[in-house]
């Protein structure tokens, strides 16, 4: 019966992969199919559908039958696979399509078909607005690196990601089979089993692993630590064996000795049409998206359609009222479990200098709550962050020298509701720039699907290019970030060691954002607190000590330590300079607070802007990033002719600290010079 179940759910799910590409209605061939069933325009993707829904099909019952406490996830690699996604969710009785209760209906069942890709809702690719799903496919490499950061101290999960062989060839998952080896020996972790969809195909062309033969597939494998177990989808008793020998040989996360990986070696686009016309379909990249392409007019496509459809029997897996079967239900998983949350912890005290400096006091101090986890590239001792008495990185701290598979733990640590920041040096952080707006993406539609309050992704950016070599200059990553104008992003720079470990704690407290903390390795001045506690609730404040009370002639605002240190250096000089000249300074905290509230939902009001920077008063304002970034912002807001920014820009060549500052404008001498300027050309 297990083995007959498993079929039946196999066939129910590509049929609904099938039938979504290309009817509009019939969708248990209930009648012969007429062309008015058929779409005017199939779209969609097909050809990745057939072999995620055998893994589905064959995972179903084991994830039914799992034990009590314990978890099985499924991770999708690819994002084609959106067919397949929203017919997994109708059969578990989780999709809403027509208004009404989640569940099974012929209105549903048709709604699934007809409204595909149903845009402004699902869409057609995996995203977390399918219910079931915890991951956004097609971000180019990271699924395995995530499904390794969902099981990290979660030793009840087993995490099954769905690897496009396409995938294989990318550097995020080439590098996540050896990662697994920097977690030895760092906690009690869960399961990852990998399985390849070694469907031979990328969308073009042939992937790099079809190149291989069967032995050289093992040897690959087999050379990286695991034990490829292999099969090609023909023998569905012989795979459920395999299944059950995969699970017999799992082991957690870290732990030595081969892993098992599955590498399925269907063909891609399996079931579907081989030849139409004379036309090879089978085996050519025809599959990837729809094999045939205009069925309602094309008789030979037409009658292609109808025998592939009827392949599956539909009329034997759904009831007339558009319910699975009794048999089809038997191989069905059940409710996907809802993420876990770990609660919203208290954010530690920054307190003052001890035995640790400010910043790995709050890393320290909140790892001591537990559910937490510090990633980076082989930099925490560079980085200046002492989390251990004898200087080794604690076992909640783990390196490794890829950014990329650091981003992957973090986003799939923080996706299960755990707390996890990655500290990274300035220069590399943008490697991460893609993954980091495809992860936006999928928390925005997580966020619009009513999945919210998940631990924010947390960046610590440290050993800024202002005191490093000239390979080593590129605060590129945060330009990018704020140039997506997304409402989750915070780029925090603060002025000094004291208010970059309360920011910290108050990003490791919070929920829905995705932070970035700019700060120096290295000690700086420290400035009067009095003033950060509206730094840090409102993006940015006066400080009173280096101003005038009044109507000021200039207005001077910081945004980083190392410029808080040369642009008050600078105000003491032209205060000495110009004694005459009433000055306003102030600092901000938050560089998103910048841009227009329209766009940015904890930007400054309109009112409080105008309170901080009036309306009719030059400002020369001085940042860590690019200039031309917080130049967009404010243009945004109207503010085009007023405000001199100046920061970062490339020196051509490598150059020393001192120069750079002088190069940049950034220096104490060459800001207070300009504010001279400034100051000139408004009383002309």
């Amino acid at each position: 019966m297990p083995d007959r179940a498993v079929d039946a759910c196999w066939r129910a799910l590509n049929h609904l992969s099938a039938a979504q590409l290309y009817l509009t209605d019939n969708p248990r061939l209930a009648r012969p199919l007429r062309t008015t069933d058929v779409k005017e325009a199939p779209r969609g993707h097909w050809g990745v559908c057939p072999p995620v829904n055998y893994l589905l099909a064959h995972l179903g019952p084991l994830t039914a039958w799992r034990p009590t406490g314990s978890e099985l996830l499924v991770l999708h690699g690819a994002g084609h696979a959106g067919p397949s996604a929203l017919a997994h969710a109708y059969l578990n009785g989780t999709l809403h399509l027509t208004g009404q209760a989640p569940g099974w209906s012929m209105p549903e069942l048709r709604a699934l078909i007809s409204g595909f890709p149903h845009p402004e809702r699902f869409g057609g690719e995996i995203t977390p607005l399918i219910p079931g799903v915890r991951h956004t496919g097609g971000q180019l490499g990271p699924a395995l690196a995530v499904a390794q950061g969902m099981v990290l101290d979660a030793s009840y999960r087993l995490v099954v990601p769905l690897i496009g062989d396409g995938e294989l060839e990318t550097g995020a998952t080439a590098a996540a089979w050896l990662a697994r080896r920097a977690l030895a020996g760092s906690g009690d972790h869960g399961a990852v089993l990998p399985v390849v969809l070694a469907n031979g195909l990328k969308m073009g062309g042939p992937s790099l692993l079809a190149g291989m033969t069967a032995c050289e597939v093992r040897s690959y494998f087999t050379g990286l630590g695991y034990e490829p177990l292999m099969h090609d989808g023909a023998d569905l008793p012989g795979f459920r064996r395999l299944l059950s020998d995969a699970f017999t040989r799992l082991r957690p996360l870290g732990e030595p000795g081969r892993h098992p990986v599955i590498v399925l070696t269907m063909p891609k686009g399996h079931t579907g049409p081989k030849k139409v016309a004379g036309r090879r379909i089978a085996g050519t990249p025809a599959v990837h998206k729809t094999p045939l392409k205009d069925p309602r007019r094309n008789d030979a496509e037409f009658a292609a359609l109808a025998a592939w459809l009827a392949s599956y029997r539909p009329a034997e897996l759904f009831t007339t009222q558009g319910r699975p079967t009794d048999l089809v239900r038997q191989a069905l998983p059940g409710p996907s479990p809802q993420p876990e949350t770990a609660g919203t912890p208290v954010p530690p005290a920054a307190h003052g200098p001890q035995t640790w400096p400010l910043t790995s006091t709050v890393i320290r101090e909140r790892a001591a709550n537990g559910a937490f986890r510090l990633f980076s590239p082989d930099e925490i001792a560079s980085n200046r962050l002492e989390l251990s008495t004898d200087g080794s990185p604690p076992p909640w701290a783990v390196e490794i020298l890829n950014e990329e598979i650091c981003h992957g733990w973090l986003q799939g640590y923080t996706e299960t509701g755990r707390d996890a920041l990655l500290a990274t040096y300035e220069a590399f952080a943008p490697v991460n720039t893609s993954l980091l707006v495809q992860h936006l993406k999928h928390r925005s539609l997580s966020y619009a699907s009513g999945q919210g309050g998940l631990p924010s992704v947390n960046y610590l950016i440290t050993s800024l290019g202002w005191r490093n070599t000239y390979t080593h200059q590129n605060p590129g990553l945060v330009s990018s970030m704020l140039e997506t104008e997304d409402g989750f992003v915070h780029v925090y720079t603060p002025a000094d060691a004291m208010r970059a470990a309360a920011t910290l704690a108050a990003m490791l407290a919070g929920r829905d954002r995705v932070n970035f903390l700019i700060t120096d390795k290295r000690p700086g001045p420290s400035f009067p607190p009095d003033p950060f506690r509206d730094e840090l609730t409102h993006g940015a404040a006066v400080w009173p000590h280096l101003g005038h009370h009044g109507r000021p002639d200039l207005i001077l605002a910081s945004a980083g330590d190392v410029p808080a240190r040369e642009l008050s250096a600078a105000c003491t000089l032209l205060r000495k300079s110009h004694p005459e000249t009433k000055i306003r300074y102030l600092h901000v905290n938050d560089l998103a607070v910048l841009g227009p509230p329209s766009r940015w939902p904890y930007a400054l009001s309109e009112r409080a802007f105008a309170h901080l920077f009036r309306t009719d008063t030059p400002v020369l304002m001085a940042v860590p990033t690019h200039p031309g970034t917080v130049r967009a912002l404010l243009a945004a807001r109207g503010e085009t002719g007023r405000f001199h920014v100046v920061g970062y820009r490339d020196p051509g060549r490598p150059t020393t600290p001192e120069s750079l500052l002088e190069r940049c404008g950034l220096s104490a001498d060459v800001l207070s010079a300009q504010a001279v300027l400034m100051l000139k050309e408004r009383t002309r």
